[in-house]
């Protein structure tokens, strides 16, 4: 297998602290630094989320415009991918950062339950957002949750909302959501190929101690992997990750051992047509 390997690194999240794993960069440096080690180890997407001065959740653009300007300077190259999850904000504000242009951002496209919560993506606030990413010129990646979203994903891009072949993340093992599953995440696999083609470029993240389990599936089965601290903050039971880097390097080694080149970001642009630029 020699197709390149795209590997996106979710660097904060909303949920992890210090507490939870000294690591987690919090502050806008500290997220420039994580990222930039991320990236140097593999990493061609950065997905980005925002914190407030007491760490908590935020969707303030200003913090994001710091964030991808400082990322922009010390990663060039690198697609900048911010966040308009419902953790971090309400409503429309979720897209408050989408005028800053940025490369990529993430769209869930229905709605689904959390560990304590309902996930609400409503179809006005799905249409909304991906209207101001056509507005703005900002590349959707799609996080499916659940089956229905493969397929929302496809009536909304016969229908003109999304104007790019949608690229597709499977996320599995949130508590209550898609539990991570071989006979699922085969059939996500299919259904994305039959309503995409065969060719259509796809992702997968894994939660928690599920992380390596489906990046090793995602690199064995030709798609693209999602890492980073936002999803798990360990390396093994005992072991809590010093980095995003080193979570990287993790997939770095299935790559590896499957044979398959780690796309840098001039491929990783190539793969998913994205414009060729250092900003």
């Amino acid at each position: 297998m020699t197709n390149p390997c795209i590997i996106c690194v979710a660097i904060t999240g909303s949920l992890p602290t210090k507490n939870d794993n000294p690591a987690v960069p919090i502050s806008v440096a500290e997220q420039v630094e994580s990222t930039q080690e991320a990236f140097e180890a593999g990493a061609s997407i950065a997905h980005c989320h925002v914190r407030d001065d007491e760490g908590k959740p935020s969707s303030d653009p200003e913090r994001f415009a710091r964030l991808k300007e400082g990322l922009e300077k010390h990663c060039p190259g690198l697609i900048v991918q911010l966040s308009t999850g419902g953790r971090s904000g309400a409503g429309r504000a979720r897209g408050g950062m989408l005028p800053l242009s940025p490369d990529m951002a993430s769209l869930s496209v229905g709605s689904n339950n959390f560990p304590t919560r309902v996930y609400e993506n409503p179809p006005d606030l799905v249409e909304w957002l991906a209207s101001e990413m056509r507005t703005h010129n900002v590349r959707p990646e799609i996080e499916a949750f659940d089956l229905s979203h493969i397929f929302a994903a496809h009536r909304m891009w016969k229908a003109g909302e999304l104007t790019e072949r949608p690229y597709v993340q499977f996320v599995m093992g949130v508590k209550n959501a898609m539990p991570v599953d071989r006979d699922v995440f085969d059939f996500y696999i299919k259904t994305v190929k039959r309503l995409f083609g065969e060719d259509a470029p796809w992702c997968a993240a894994g939660i928690g101690p599920n992380q390596i389990i489906v990046n090793e599936w995602s690199v064995s089965q030709g798609g693209h992997a999602r890492t980073g601290l936002e999803d798990n903050i360990r390396l093994d039971r005992d072991t809590l990750a010093p980095s995003n880097a080193a979570l990287v390097k993790r997939v770095v080694a299935l790559c590896d051992q499957y044979q398959r080149p780690v796309a840098d970001w001039k491929t990783a642009r190539a793969l998913l047509n994205l414009p060729l630029k250092t900003h």
